[in-house]
């Protein structure tokens, strides 16, 4: 979460805990929770809730996407840059996606010259590997949100896989 929409993760970890999700974890400074919870909601159904939660405490909006630890898992197994020989882990991102983009946008978004950077779009998911670091991509948020037309947020690989591990 950036500087204009700052909340500490003290506060988000009460937040969550007072709409009685259980197991409640924050990840550094960075928007990651994990929780647990009992009612059967789907993530569209949970991730509303929270964004209401968090409208209601901070008064601004912010697009909140939910993935389980076996979706987590299945993100690390099917990374295709992972297959390739000598890949350096520090170059490799997640962009999470909302919802599973249409194919005419994902068709868009393919056609986009992004060298020498490159990704993969499976799923809900954007696969990242860039070569100057992530502040230096033509791959950002901004990009995948307004070529695939859903919310999207990034993460390094290490943050991925530290996830799963706090989720285990």
């Amino acid at each position: 979460m950036s500087g204009q929409k700052k909340m500490l993760m003290s506060e988000l970890k009460a937040l969550y805990e007072g709409l009685k999700f259980k197991e409640v974890i924050t990840y550094i400074q960075s928007g990651n929770v994990l929780f647990k919870s009992e009612k059967n909601l789907s993530d569209l159904e949970l991730a509303a809730k929270i964004e209401k939660a968090i409208y209601k405490k901070y008064g601004f909006e912010v697009p909140v996407i939910i993935r389980t630890k076996n979706e987590i898992q299945n993100i690390i197994t099917v990374n295709p840059f992972l297959k390739e020989k000598n890949i350096e882990v520090k170059r490799l991102y997640v962009t999470f996606l909302s919802e599973t983009p249409a194919k005419e946008n994902i068709e868009s978004a393919k056609n986009f010259d992004s060298s020498p950077d490159q990704f993969f779009i499976i799923g809900k998911e954007a696969y990242l590997c860039v070569s100057n670091g992530y502040g230096e991509t033509k791959l950002s948020n901004n990009f995948f949100e307004k070529k695939l037309k859903v919310n999207a947020t990034t993460r390094n690989w290490n943050t991925v896989q530290k996830l799963l591990e706090l989720a285990e």
